[in-house]
C-alpha cells in the first residue's frame, strides 16, 4: 500500500466507504494504527498478543491485522497485513499473521458486516479480572451502564485456534456490540475505529472502576431503571455531540502524534 495515497484526507469525520478503495484502505489504514498506539499508551497490551481489525473498504472480504510479533508500538499503517476470511495473507507482507487471532476476529466480521466493520479484542489485567467472575460486568459506573443489557458473554474453549468455535462466537455475540469473553478478554466491534474503540475504552474503565470499587468496599450497583435510563443518555450523547466516537478519536490522535508519528508511514 502507497502510504502517499490519501495523505492529506482527515482521520475522523470521513466515510471511508464513499472514497475510491484505495484511498479508503489508506485512510482505514492509519486510523488503526493510530489505534494500535493508543492500546499501548493506555497500557492494555499482554505482550505482543489481542488484535484490533478492521475490514477494508471494497467488495472482496479483506480485513487488516496486526503482523504477529510487533510491539503495538511497532505498528504502522504500512506494515498492518491483509488477509482474507479463510487467513491467506493478500499481497506481500514480511509478516505473519496470528492464526487464534485470525478465527476470533473473522467469525465476527463475517457476521452483520456493515455493524462489524472493526474488531478490537484485549486481554488487560481488569478486563480478565472481571471476566474471571461469575458476576460479570456490574452497573456500578457511568461507563458500566453504556453496557446495561447489551454486554454479551462468550464461554471461555480453551485458545482460539478451533474453527468451529466461530459459529458459537457469533450465536453469543448475537445483535449486541461488545462481549466478555469469560476467563480470557474484551471484545468490541463498531463500524468504524473510533466507534469500535471508544465502546473499548468505555468497557476497559468500566472493568477498572469495577475492581477498584470491589477493593475499596462494599459494591452499590444501580437498579434497571437507572442503569437503563444512563445508557439510553450515554448513546445520545455519542450519536447527537460526538458522531460516534469521532471527536474523542480525533482528540486522542493529537495526544499519540504529540509522542511518535511514525504510525502514520
Amino acid at each position: 500500500m502507497d502510504m502517499h495515497i490519501a495523505a492529506d484526507l482527515p482521520l475522523t469525520g470521513i466515510d471511508i466507504q464513499s472514497l475510491p478503495p484505495a484511498e479508503g484502505e489508506a485512510v482505514l489504514r492509519r486510523q488503526l494504527a493510530a489505534a494500535y498506539r493508543l492500546v499501548d499508551y493506555f497500557g492494555w497490551t499482554e505482550l505482543i498478543y489481542g488484535h484490533l481489525t478492521a475490514r477494508v473498504p471494497g467488495e472482496a472480504a479483506h480485513f487488516l491485522i496486526n503482523p504477529f510479533g510487533l510491539n503495538y508500538d511497532e505498528v504502522t499503517a504500512s506494515n498492518l497485513v491483509k488477509i482474507d476470511v479463510d487467513g491467506n495473507v493478500i499481497g506481500k507482507s514480511d509478516y505473519p499473521v496470528n492464526y487464534a487471532g485470525f478465527v476470533i476476529h473473522s467469525a465476527i466480521h463475517m457476521a452483520h458486516q456493515a455493524r462489524h466493520r472493526v474488531v478490537m479484542h484485549t486481554h488487560t489485567r481488569a478486563g480478565m479480572a472481571v471476566a474471571a467472575t461469575s458476576e460479570g460486568l456490574l452497573p456500578i459506573s457511568m461507563n458500566a451502564t453504556a453496557f446495561h443489557g447489551a454486554l454479551a458473554y462468550h464461554d471461555y474453549e480453551g485458545v482460539s485456534l478451533e474453527l468451529d468455535e466461530r459459529p458459537r462466537l457469533v450465536k453469543d455475540l448475537g445483535d449486541y456490540t461488545a462481549m466478555m469473553l469469560r476467563n480470557h478478554g474484551l471484545l468490541t466491534t463498531g463500524r468504524t475505529v473510533a466507534e469500535a474503540f471508544l465502546r473499548l475504552y468505555r468497557l476497559e474503565r468500566a472493568c477498572q472502576v469495577q475492581i477498584d470499587a470491589g477493593a475499596a468496599g462494599t459494591i452499590s450497583a444501580m437498579g434497571d431503571n437507572v442503569a437503563g435510563k444512563s445508557r439510553a443518555q450515554l448513546e445520545g450523547f455519542g450519536e447527537k455531540d460526538t458522531a460516534g466516537g469521532d471527536l474523542e478519536f480525533a482528540a486522542l490522535i493529537r495526544k499519540i502524534d504529540k509522542i511518535d508519528t511514525s504510525w502514520r508511514n
